[in-house]
Order: C-alpha cells, then structure tokens, then sequence
C-alpha cells in the first residue's frame, strides 16, 4: 500500500477531500476542447429552458442567481446569457474583500464584466446588491467539482457558497452544474453543509436530489 493509498483509503467512499478535488480536477483537465464546447452549449440551452418553466411564475417574474464559468468549469458565458434571454434577472456573484457571504449584481450583459478579485474569475461591474439578494432567487446555480446522490456538494474550498447558501430562500432550487461524471453516490460531508436540491448535467439534464 503506498502512501496514498493510506491517505486516502481504498476506494471513493474513504477519500478525503483534498484527494477528491485533486482526482476530480485532473479528470476535467482530461477533458477534451470540442467535448467541453458541446457540454457547454447543453448546458446554456438546459438553464434556459428550466427558468421558463418556473411553476406558477413566468420568466420575467424569475430571478436566477449564477455565476460565470472559468478554467475548465463545465459551461460558459452563454449560460449567464441564455437565462438573460429567457427574461429573468441574473444576479452574479462579487466575491467580498474579506471572507464572507457573496455579494452579487446584476448582469447586464458581456460589456458589463470587469476582471474579479481570484485570477481568470469574471464579475459584474454594476451596482451591487448585497448578500441578502439571494433570497429572492428561485433558482441558485452553484459551482461545484461534484454532487452526490443527497444533494452534497464538494466545492474548492473557499467556503463563499458555504456562507451563501443559508441565506437562500427555503423554496429555492439550489442547482449545482456539473459534468454528468460528477454525479456521485456520495461525497464527504460536514454539519453546516447546505444540502443542493438538483443537479444540472450535459447529457442528463436536471436530475432531482436526494435520489
């Protein structure tokens, strides 16, 4: 057994998650360019087509909290644009300059994104509208490395979601957006961690959670 292989234990369910993030971060790193670029295209047509459908509310009436995809994040810019075109409200994240709950902002188009506070991240330049903003999406769409079957999420480790998502409201779809792979039967998990309600995949679309 090397030395890994005690870190880490024998098998996913024992893996800590330091280790899931560096397996899960080579596996997107793998990924081909064309295979992203089609994922990405799925992905803004899925966005789009679930906040149209919002039980009892049209798409003017929804807000849709997101964020823009960088590095080898599944998605792209077109999903932020696909919501707005569906006619909701997008609001995007600021990461605070200390730690702390995400601010956010509305987004207003491409023109409207200025470089973040972390490296690559792109952010809205408009006003912002404070962390309590959050309460009056229907719809939160968070990054994450994966999401198991009970709706936990393994983010990096900054812990702004982690700070964030208790101020959603009780009725809102916290939506993690993940590659179909991604989808795992179960993750390590901490008390405070707030439960997702879906996930969003390429090729399965919506799946509901806890399976």
């Amino acid at each position: 057994m090397t030395e890994s292989d005690k870190a880490v234990g024998s098998g996913p369910d024992t893996m800590t998650k330091a280790a899931w993030r560096a397996r899960l971060l080579a596996e997107r790193d793998a990924v081909p360019a064309e295979d992203a670029a089609t994922a990405a295209d799925a992905l803004a047509r899925a966005m789009a087509d679930l906040v149209k459908i919002a039980p009892g509310e049209s798409s003017a009436a929804a807000t849709a909290c997101c964020y823009v995809p960088f590095g080898t994040e599944p998605g792209s810019l077109a999903m932020v644009d696909a919501l707005r075109d569906s006619g909701a409200e997008v609001l995007l994240p600021v990461v605070p300059d200390v730690p702390g709950p995400l601010d956010w902002a509305r987004y207003e188009g491409p023109a409207t994104l200025r470089a973040g506070t972390l490296p690559g991240l792109l952010e809205p330049a408009g006003e912002r509208v404070g962390p309590e903003a959050l309460r009056r999406a229907s719809f939160v769409f968070v990054p994450a490395l994966a999401i198991d079957h009970r709706g936990v999420r393994l983010g990096r480790g900054a812990g702004y979601y982690d700070r964030s998502l208790p101020l959603a409201a009780p009725s809102a779809r916290l939506i993690a957006v993940v590659r179909d792979a991604e989808l795992v039967p179960e993750l390590p998990a901490e008390p405070h961690d707030v439960r997702l309600t879906g996930a969003l995949l390429p090729e399965r679309g919506l799946v509901s959670l806890p399976l």
